[in-house]
């Protein structure tokens, strides 16, 4: 069995994360509506305190965060059109690898992929964090607790080939997710400054390297 790292979120974390998410209430009684809302919004600052390397900060959202925040804009048909502003200005931020090389080593991404350390009240501001992948995905077969927000990307090499066009659409979608779906779940790990460029030249190694065994 392989032994996996998870993340223990505190509770500035948590409320960051809910803020990031489109949820999936009623429109009538939506969490867009309350964070629109002052009151909420002063009840969250006072609620929260610092901890460690979690600040009050985490609370404040940018605006592709406020727009998935509030299902009744989202899911309106404005918020279609919004959607697409979102996603293209999402592609924009991309920055791909400086020496034009996408793939690292495997053995490192299942590393990357199987830490849940970093950003959480109890780590050090130098620590490296991790992926917490399988948090969200199966990846590995061999892996037997994975969550399942995420789509299954065992064979995902094999599915999706190892093409330039392939790779640049991997980059993207794991330094911005927010690039091909406005209000994706899944972390900007490169825009937002979690992973390095090479951490996530070896995630995309253990994804599309024939001899990773995501592709076995």
């Amino acid at each position: 069995m392989t032994q996996t790292i998870r993340k223990i979120v505190p509770a500035a974390a948590i409320a960051a994360a809910l803020l990031s998410a489109a949820p999936a209430a009623n429109a009538q009684s939506s969490w867009g509506k309350q964070a629109d809302d002052k009151s909420f919004a002063a009840m969250l600052q006072s609620g929260f305190q610092n901890a460690g390397t979690v600040t009050t900060d985490r609370l404040k959202q940018d605006e592709t965060q406020a727009f998935c925040s509030n299902p009744a804009k989202a899911n309106s048909k404005a918020g279609a059109k919004k959607a697409a502003e979102v996603e293209k200005a999402s592609l924009a931020t991309v920055k791909y690898p400086a020496d034009g090389k996408f793939l690292g080593d495997w053995k490192n991404g299942e590393k990357v992929a199987q830490s849940g350390r970093g950003l959480t009240w109890t780590d050090s501001a130098t620590q490296a964090n991790g992926g917490n992948c399988y948090n969200c995905h199966q990846i590995d077969t061999k892996e037997i607790s994975y969550g399942t927000i995420g789509p299954s990307l065992h064979n995902y090499g094999k599915l999706k080939g190892n093409t330039e066009q392939t790779q640049r659409e991997t980059w993207a979608k794991i330094f911005n997710s927010k690039s091909n779906n406005a209000c994706s779940n899944m972390p900007r790990f490169g825009h937002m400054g979690i992973l390095k460029e090479q951490d996530m030249k070896d995630i995309m190694a253990l994804l599309l390297d024939p001899n990773s065994p995501v592709n076995k």
